[in-house]
């Protein structure tokens, strides 16, 4: 799991270090590489030397992209691991609840060797607010 998070942080880097080595190259007209310095990169590693080093980066960069994103799809294919995939299921057990009888209303019949009905509380009497005129 831990080898997850850590493949896709050095993905993430690798991503971004591809984005950064491609925006400085030098393109046919004067792109954001020469905005950085990349026009004076290729006195100082010669004509071509420059050129090569970023194509290198470029290429080594693009190839770990490609492994990380192949390593991520198959670690990702395991899918998510529950903390209770090993366990068994609780057994289940059938509860017949009866409701409490209306007032009034008859007993209902019960079958051998079910649990005996609650018995209905009365209900409260109140007296009945007197009306004034």
């Amino acid at each position: 799991m831990i080898a997850y998070y850590i493949v896709t942080f050095l993905y993430v880097l690798v991503c971004l270090l591809l984005l950064l080595v491609i925006l400085l190259q030098q393109g046919k007209g004067g792109d954001i590489g020469s905005a950085f310095g990349g026009g004076g990169s290729q006195t100082a590693f010669g004509a071509r030397g420059g050129a090569t080093l970023l194509t290198k980066m470029t290429t080594a960069c693009a190839v770990l992209f490609m492994l990380g994103a192949l390593i991520l799809a198959i670690l990702g294919q395991r899918g998510p691991r529950s903390l209770v995939s090993g366990t068994p299921a609780p057994p289940v057990t059938t509860q017949q609840k009866t409701l409490p009888a209306a007032p009034g209303a008859t007993k209902p019949a019960t079958a051998p060797g079910s649990p005996a009905p609650i018995p209905a509380s009365p209900a409260p009497t109140t007296p009945a607010p007197a009306q004034g005129k």
